[in-house]
């Protein structure tokens, strides 16, 4: 027995492409292991406590419940729409998990690993309020970067404790924060010194999460496991503090569980299973040190393997939704009308599980153009539509080395998978797709069959098997458009397993084979990668000092031509008196080339050159944006090209 655990979707925002480096190679994983004939149980729910939540409920007018709802519903939405099944998807809110969560801190109380202390808490007179976690911001006091309540989130990536963090701040009216004194609770963290070193060296799962948390079990400090806030989890020996969200949340491991089977404490006390946890790297602190000692300390079974993967980026960038270097999946992905397999693929094949991806939407199509459409699906719709165009059935007489093929294939993707190497999986099935391939295209059945039909019956059953292979194998990672496909060859790949791979069948009748996937064009992706770039001119606050780095001037449009197979963008020739620069503009829908010759147009000159369309640009022209159309920025008079904007 297996149970699978995703980290929690935090409900206080919606879910972007950085999110599913988590969700997807978990769901391809236990797709994999019921093909392996492997019970296992899928749990996830979200998270839904914390000053995050109040402080964004504060904000946009609602209640925390409100929010929590809100993102709850929109975490099952896109899920179901990426293919991405759970037994059970549950709430930290609901009673039972309250309830549960309660149990494991009577316990922890009961077995001594819980004291109180009065501790230094930021306090704002202002809003006369103790500030938890998110509602105070300042410097962390180890490496000096700014630095949240509880996280050191732009700088080393500590967890601080309360009244840590320096020169203090409230982030709700930016007051300055003074410090007070307050009774609150702690964990004995350090208590569980040498049971961490002994439970690291033991745990299996992904070598970047154990060596993040060995790093850090020297210098263990006891943990303080309560807030002052009213929205979360009531503290059993003091009801006026909540437990500090970090506390409460992977409990919910255990009470998901708890909902979805009777049979729960096999899995949590007695430790009749393996407890698989997937997470991103940035939560490793937690789920190999926190947690594990919680676990410990209330006689709880443990977790055997943590599965880190590595950090997003976005089109080469450090992934930040506040510099606008994010892709939503919802409004950009799902919208725009991509296959979620695509998606799916391209998450557990660019890279290495423990290294960062790289999103990048050029990327993103050449994978999906090069890879999943000219090498699987050309392979599949070639073979199923010869055989449904020239042969009734297909007496399915396969040879020996294909069966051999086949089953190396098979061996390879079960060894990766139990290794979590999930690129190395998806490549071993991409390479039987070329190896169907070479082998249809050598083999010339066309030509065959005009000559020869029972030696092209031969060829076609080969090949035959080879997709049928593809399409078992391939179904854990690309679950919607196999199950498309498969329907070709009458078979039901949501009920298969892996001993289907190389059963070879009497005969087949196959049917009109349906197309599993389109091409994606550039004029699918231009839009989206436009997106970011348009979202990275929205800029945070900036310094004179910083602003005087943009250098904007006056340039005269001396020539402006559509590109082509774009709607939105136009190549401008700009005059800047000492020089010509040729820019990029996502002006087309609203200015016809011939009307700008000649008009004068701010421009910011000093931006680092970049491809757009397979066209440099070396700068960027300034335009308004009225209710989504773009108006050019010019000067009220005459103005020389390379006049600079002050």
């Amino acid at each position: 027995m297996k149970l699978v655990t995703c980290g929690l979707p935090y409900a206080n925002g919606k879910l972007h492409v950085g999110h599913l480096r988590t969700y997807i190679p978990a769901d391809v994983y236990v797709r994999f292991l019921r093909l392996m004939n492997e019970k296992v149980i899928f749990v996830c729910g979200s998270d839904c406590h914390g000053t995050p939540i109040v402080v964004n409920a504060e904000k946009e007018g609602l209640s925390p419940k409100e929010i929590v709802e809100k993102y709850h519903e929109h975490f099952q939405r896109v899920f179901n729409k990426l293919n991405i099944i759970f037994d059970y998807f549950g709430k930290t809110t609901e009673d039972y998990h309250h309830r549960r969560t309660r149990e494991i801190v009577e316990r922890l109380i009961k077995n001594g690993y819980i004291y109180s202390k009065e501790i230094e808490l930021a306090y704002c007179e202002r809003c006369e309020r103790f500030l938890p976690d998110r509602y105070v911001e300042g410097i962390c006091p180890y490496c000096k970067s700014p630095a949240r309540g509880d996280e050191c989130d732009q700088g080393c990536g500590r967890h601080l404790e309360p009244g840590e963090i320096l020169e203090p701040r409230c982030k709700i009216c930016g007051s300055p924060a003074i410090f007070r004194r307050r009774k609150h609770y702690f964990f004995k963290l350090t208590a569980f010194q040498e049971f961490l070193r002994d439970y690291l060296s033991k745990l299996s799962g992904t070598q970047n999460a154990i060596n993040y948390a060995k790093e850090w079990v020297e210098n263990l400090k006891d943990w303080c496991i309560t807030r002052d806030l009213e929205w979360g989890v009531r503290f059993p020996l003091d009801e006026s503090l909540v437990l500090y969200v970090w506390v409460d949340a992977p409990i919910g491991y255990i009470s998901f569980t708890e909902q979805f089977t009777k049979d729960w404490e096999e899995i949590w006390i007695r430790g009749n299973a393996e407890i698989i946890h997937f997470i991103g790297l940035d939560i490793a602190y937690h789920h190999c040190i926190f947690w594990p000692a919680m676990l410990k300390g209330a006689d709880y079974a443990l977790p055997t393997a943590v599965v880190a993967s590595g950090m997003v980026k976005i089109e080469g960038k450090t992934f930040s939704k506040s510099r606008g270097y994010v892709v939503w999946v919802e409004e950009e992905y799902l919208k725009a009308g991509f296959n979620p397999d695509y998606l799916r693929y391209y998450i557990v094949n660019y890279t290495s599980h423990e290294k960062d991806l790289n999103f990048s939407w050029d990327v993103f199509r050449d994978k999906v153009n090069n890879e999943v459409i000219a090498t699987l699906g050309n392979f599949l719709f070639r073979i199923l539509s010869f055989a449904w165009k020239n042969f009734e059935k297909v007496r399915m007489n396969v040879d020996e080395e294909i069966l051999n093929v086949i089953a190396q294939t098979r061996d390879k993707v079960v060894n990766a998978v139990k290794r979590w190497e999930f690129k190395t999986a998806t490549d071993a099935i991409m390479e039987l797709a070329s190896y169907g391939n070479a082998y249809f295209q050598n083999s010339k059945p066309w030509e065959l069959i005009k000559v020869d039909r029972e030696k092209a019956e031969k060829v076609v059953a080969n090949a035959l098997q080879i997709a049928k292979a593809l399409i078992i194998l391939n179904y854990p990672v690309m679950p919607g458009s196999m199950e498309k496909i498969a329907k070709a060859m009458g078979l039901n790949v949501s009920n298969c397993s892996l001993e289907d791979v190389a059963k070879v069948e009497e005969e087949l009748v196959i049917a009109k084979p349906e197309l599993p996937f389109e091409k994606i064009e550039e004029k699918d992706i231009e839009p989206l990668k436009m997106a970011i770039v348009e979202r990275f001119s929205e800029k945070p606050e900036i310094s004179i000092e910083e602003f005087k780095k943009i250098d904007i001037r006056i340039a005269k449009i001396v020539k402006a031509e559509r590109i082509p197979k774009s709607k939105k963008l136009l190549k401008l020739t700009l005059d800047l008196g000492n020089e010509k620069k040729q820019v990029v503009a996502g002006i087309a829908e609203n200015h016809n080339p011939e009307e700008l010759i000649g008009k004068l147009v701010a421009v910011v000159c000093n931006l680092k050159p970049a491809k757009i369309m397979g066209v440099e640009s070396q700068g960027m022209v300034l335009a308004a944006d009225v209710n989504g159309k773009a108006v050019l920025l010019v000067p009220e008079s005459d103005v020389s090209p390379g006049a600079k904007v002050r």
